[in-house]
């Protein structure tokens, strides 16, 4: 779902939810929609969102801004 040579992406995150997916892409904000089992405290749904971006795209990924808000941006490393 994420272009293989993106070096960024903008994020919107759902917790709580049943399973970590991809819900698409918002056309109007231009941002992924991903959801997250984990609850939104003490950067739990933000490593899981990390983890599960890993597991989807093979690179590690990093939180460039957003790290309490539910937009982020995210930076893949190389």
């Amino acid at each position: 779902m994420i272009p293989k040579d993106a070096s960024g992406i903008k994020v919107i995150i759902r917790p709580n939810s049943k399973k970590a997916e991809f819900l698409g892409f918002d056309e109007a904000r231009q941002a992924y929609r991903v959801a997250v089992k984990a609850e939104p405290e003490k950067g739990k749904a933000n490593a899981e969102l990390l983890k599960f971006l890993k597991k989807s795209t093979g690179r590690d990924a990093r939180i460039v801004s957003g790290k309490t808000a539910r937009s982020k941006i995210i930076r893949f490393d190389d």
